[in-house]
């Protein structure tokens, strides 16, 4: 069995790009940045970003060229697929990028979306911009006002839970 699968959360690069294909399907084409921190063995704090080439057909082409801007916190889903073709000076080039099923807008922030674009669906942390699914953002120590569950206090028994 074979599983080509990539799940991606970042930043756009640029300003989507929408073109026709002579069949009048709609594609889109963006970079997405992800971004890692870590820390080394010395205890210094590294940073990289690696950068993801996304294309997207369809309907969603349409919407996210529509609503995406540079900056647009997204979620896609899809496959990897490399291409390849000749170059002009007849040298072989290569292309990987991700061919997205599912694009998810994240949160809107100052500058990211269009005008009078659709409120965003995914899951913010108050007053921070940033997605609820940041690890730094959730949880106790984050700042700012969270919607938190408010677990009960007692114990609970094991024996009450119906499955």
């Amino acid at each position: 069995m074979y599983l080509n699968k990539a799940l991606v959360i970042g930043n756009l690069t640029r300003d989507p790009e929408l073109k026709s294909l002579p069949s009048g399907f709609q594609v889109t084409s963006f970079s997405l940045a992800t971004n890692r921190v870590w820390k080394d063995k010395n205890g210094a704090k590294q940073e990289s970003a690696d950068y993801h080439n996304i294309v997207v057909f369809g309907r969603q082409a349409e919407t996210a060229a529509q609503y995406l801007r540079k900056g647009a916190s997204v979620l896609v889903e899809g496959r990897m697929q490399t291409r390849s073709w000749d170059g002009p000076d007849g040298k072989k080039n290569y292309r990987t990028e991700i061919v997205a099923d599912r694009v998810q807008f994240g949160p809107r922030t100052g500058g990211a979306g269009a005008p009078g674009a659709a409120p965003s669906t995914g899951a913010t942390s108050s007053g921070t911009g940033k997605p609820a699914f940041d690890d730094q953002s959730a949880g106790p120590s984050g700042s700012g006002a969270l919607d938190s569950i408010e677990y009960p206090e007692e114990e609970i028994n094991p024996e009450d839970i119906p499955f």
